[in-house]
């Protein structure tokens, strides 16, 4: 059942979507060579708990830190450990909080250092797969339209989704229905309401999309070894417009 929010609940995870931006902001200046993530994480818990919210992510399903941390072919929920941060990779921060009884959900991707051209075309291919996500997120069109839309861009890219991962909604629970598969066809899926909240977080790889559970149980990674990267807003429909919650500055109001 998909939750409907009230404009009240919408403008509390409106506040809690721009702490978590300022938040992601602080932490993408720490995304260095040399840095641990171990050490990202705990400035992530420690800017959270200043801002009176708590972490999504701490113990859900087990899940021990803050914030997911992870490094190439990892795709989503990295473990924050003392591995250090090297030239030419990419790192992908994935950060939830809970503010006044409401989650919201972001991730970014970024580089450290240099990086080849082919990873800077990933990054791009994320970043537009995401956006373009986000342009139909309206009234009217369904879940399939955004899911069909996000895997003919990353292919047309040369690129793919990881498959068996998705985006979901967002509310009282971090996650809600609907799940939000990065492919798929036009037409499906539920229609898109005013008052409908929701992250869509497209996770695209170089290689295949297949995915595997690493060996801490908690990481999954690309089945084959090839780079990925994951991107991703907590988004509000409005009677306004479609409205990213999580912006950090670099996107426009899409009403």
């Amino acid at each position: 059942m998909i939750h409907i929010k009230t404009s009240e609940e919408i403008k509390i995870m409106a506040e809690a979507g721009q702490i978590l931006a300022e938040i992601m902001k602080n932490l993408l200046k720490e995304a260095k060579p040399g840095v641990a993530t171990k050490d990202i994480d705990r400035l992530a818990e420690s800017l959270i708990l200043k801002r009176g919210a708590k972490c999504s992510f701490k113990g859900y399903g087990g899940f021990p830190a803050c914030s997911c941390l992870s490094i190439n072919e990892e795709i989503v929920h990295g473990v924050p450990s003392g591995r250090k941060l090297e030239e030419g990779s990419v790192l992908s921060l994935d950060l939830g909080l809970f503010h006044k009884g409401y989650h919201s959900d972001m991730a970014v991707t970024v580089p450290i250092g240099n990086i080849d051209f082919e990873v800077k075309r990933l990054l791009k291919a994320g970043k537009k797969a995401l956006k373009r996500g986000i342009k139909l997120s309206r009234v009217g069109n369904t879940f399939g339209d955004i899911s069909n839309t996000i895997q003919r861009y990353v292919e047309g890219q040369g690129f793919n989704v990881a498959r068996d991962l998705c985006g979901h909604g967002i509310g009282k629970n971090l996650h809600e229905d609907p799940e939000i598969l990065n492919y798929g066809k036009r037409g499906r899926g539920a229609k898109i309401q005013e008052g409908m909240v929701f992250c869509l977080e497209p996770m695209v790889v170089v290689g295949g999309g297949e995915i595997k559970l690493g060996k801490n149980r908690q990481t999954y990674e690309t089945k084959d070894g090839s780079l990925s990267v994951h991107f991703e807003h907590t988004i509000a429909v409005t009677k306004e417009g479609t409205k990213i919650l999580t912006d950090m500055g670099d996107s426009e109001d899409l009403s």
